[in-house]
């Protein structure tokens, strides 16, 4: 974030005498050792102002004020109105301190890019925070992106960020949390609406009639630009009303929330599943969300994928393997594709079945 040292020091209001440059040295140093008579807020202000000194020993000195600061003070001044580069600077002072990151996450002042970098923190309980902030969800395309290739988003909050993106309907298996944040400060979120599906392109809707292979690679190609070019808020939208070729990008997306919202396409059939579960290149998350889907459990050519898929979760692929036709159990049992329990476990139901 660019700083602007002028409008830092307007926002101080009166107590910009104790960090104006113009200020003497002397009595800018006393102010950096944090000992002021202010409310906070204002302290916290006013050291942030002066780590923008001009003079080194100043900046060094206000930095040092800021480490020594009591709890109680700091911890009120995160709740405040502070100046958002201000923010901005605490989060990334603050950033091994899961505690006030929660604060500054609930802070309505808080910036869009700072709120973007808490997303990219390694803290479940502050992803939980920031994936509930619906205003911030809209406001900021990149939010998604953060949170879906953050490897500590749980699927649960993947499930509803896609509920509140109109993919999946009250079905969301994440905790309930903390009460939503205060309205924000800054831009209101633009408008959104799950079902208008109107911004993307007609041929990605529709299934194609030219199944040709230079057809199919035409496409693909020119499908793989256009998502290049998308948010995840869009991708998640063409993963709701694209077609299969869309669906078959998308489940391989690196973003764990597009590729959660391919496999959950409502327009998903029961083939392009099956392919999912024997596919190596989709992610563990699509598979561990294929496994635990009953409907599509109950095919046998969806047992029989996810029991022989090396990057299947293990347990899944073990238990599964209890529904196998012997011929299939002696194929695994003989097979170097799978892991080494699967093909182990294969032999010994087939053990005690008495067929070898």
């Amino acid at each position: 974030m660019i700083v602007d040292p002028g409008a830092v020091l307007e926002s101080l209001g009166a107590a910009r005498r104790f960090a104006d440059p113009q200020a003497p040295l002397k009595a800018r140093m006393m102010a950096a050792r944090g000992a002021l008579p202010l409310p906070p807020e204002q302290i916290v202000s006013v050291l942030f102002a002066l780590t923008l000194d001009p003079e080194p020993e100043v900046q060094t000195r206000a930095l040092q004020s800021f480490d020594e600061l009591p709890e109680r003070v700091l911890d009120t001044a995160l709740g405040a109105s502070l100046h958002p580069t201000a923010l901005a600077f605490l989060a990334e002072r603050l950033r091994e301190d899961e505690a006030r990151l929660k604060a500054i996450s609930l802070n309505p002042a808080t910036p869009d890019d700072t709120f973007c970098y808490l997303a990219s923190l390694p803290f479940p309980p502050l992803i939980d925070i920031v994936s509930r902030n619906q205003t911030r969800l809209l406001r900021c395309p990149g939010l998604c992106d953060i949170l879906g290739e953050n490897p500590v988003t749980s699927q649960g909050t993947i499930d509803r960020v896609l509920e509140f993106l109109g993919l999946m309907r009250g079905d969301s298996t994440a905790p309930e949390g903390p009460e939503p944040p205060p309205p924000e400060v800054g831009e209101p979120a633009p408008p959104f609406d799950p079902d208008d599906y109107s911004s993307l392109p007609e041929d990605l809707l529709e299934e194609p009639v030219d199944t040709s292979q230079d057809a199919v690679e035409e496409r693909s190609k020119s499908l793989t630009s256009l998502l290049l070019a998308m948010n995840v808020v869009q991708k998640v939208k063409l993963a709701r009303f694209g077609n299969q070729e869309a669906r078959g990008l998308l489940v391989r997306d690196r973003n764990r929330i597009v590729a959660s919202a391919a496999i959950r396409s409502p327009k998903l059939g029961d083939n392009e599943v099956v392919q999912f579960a024997k596919s190596r290149s989709v992610s563990d998350d699509v598979l561990r969300i294929i496994a635990s889907t009953g409907e599509w459990t109950r095919n046998y050519q969806v047992q029989l994928a996810l029991a022989t898929n090396p990057r299947a979760p293990l347990p899944a692929a073990m238990k599964f393997l209890n529904y196998l036709t012997d011929r299939d159990l002696k194929i695994i049992m003989r097979s170097r594709d799978v892991p080494g329990p699967v093909s182990i476990q294969a032999r010994r139901i087939l053990s005690r079945k008495g067929k070898v």
